[in-house]
């Protein structure tokens, strides 16, 4: 004979622990990403390190007015 109790209580237990996993996988992934975005960026910075200055804006001619 099943006893309702447990099986109550397993189901709750399992919806627990799949949340728990849910969350710990996508904060390891987030983690990761992370990880690889930094290092990603300073290896560009490593090999290229003019790519990550910051680029002078061009300088715009100012309009010249007409004497009348």
């Amino acid at each position: 004979m099943k006893n309702p109790w447990m099986s109550a209580w397993l189901s709750a237990a399992n919806a627990w622990s799949g949340a728990a996993r849910g969350k710990a996988c996508s904060e390891a992934r987030r983690a990761q990403e992370a990880w690889l975005a930094e290092t990603n960026r300073r290896l560009v910075e490593l090999w290229f390190p003019a790519a990550l200055r910051p680029q002078p804006k061009p300088v715009r001619a100012r309009r010249s007015r007409k004497a009348r």
